[in-house]
């Protein structure tokens, strides 16, 4: 009995030490001088953020093709209805599709190849707030994107140079207006 409640104590804590290392946190910050709706998928939807505010986004474990994006210009009712003059989501606070150009992107997939957390930040889709992307650990590369066509970010579809690495586990930190 006493082995078999080890091998219990023993998989539950690899189960958790599995789960924690892989999910990342994100912390979006708003710098810039006026209000940013910033978005995300395919989890934690959308926020108003005004000037110095953060939204702190827990992406879950195995995440991937995950992107976060600031909208400009929203006016939204009570129940989450309305428009963004750019990066608009089908009319909701809460997106659930992609933003519509133009939008600065940072895209991500977490734990993947050789326990790698992949990113990078793309204006394929055009630009239009200035972001900057960082992990917190790691000594991985920060990316910035201050205006259209930044060196940064992908500027066409097969870009292989654009797309960076850190270990799974690592917490990013997004600054729109760095």
């Amino acid at each position: 009995m006493t082995l078999l409640k080890s091998l219990c104590v023993f998989f539950f804590l690899l189960a958790i030490s599995f789960t924690f290392t892989q999910a990342a946190r994100f912390d979006i910050t708003n710098n810039c001088p006026y209000t940013v709706w910033p978005a995300a998928l395919p989890t934690g939807g959308g926020q108003q953020l005004t000037q110095g505010q953060t939204w702190s986004l827990d992406v879950p474990a195995g995440t991937t093709s995950g992107r976060i994006w600031g909208r400009t210009g929203c006016n939204f009712d009570g129940s989450g209805r309305g428009s963004c003059s750019t990066g608009d989501c089908g009319g909701v606070l809460q997106c659930k599709l992609s933003g519509a150009p133009p939008t600065t992107l940072a895209e991500f997939s977490l734990n993947q190849f050789n326990n790698l957390d992949f990113y990078d930040l793309s204006v394929i889709d055009g630009f239009n707030v200035p972001m900057q992307l960082s992990p917190t650990s790691g000594g991985c590369t920060t990316l910035t994107c201050l205006a259209d066509k930044c060196p940064d970010a992908y500027l066409f579809p097969d870009d292989n140079t654009k797309t960076h690495s850190c270990p799974s586990g690592t917490n990013y930190r997004l600054v729109f207006c760095p």
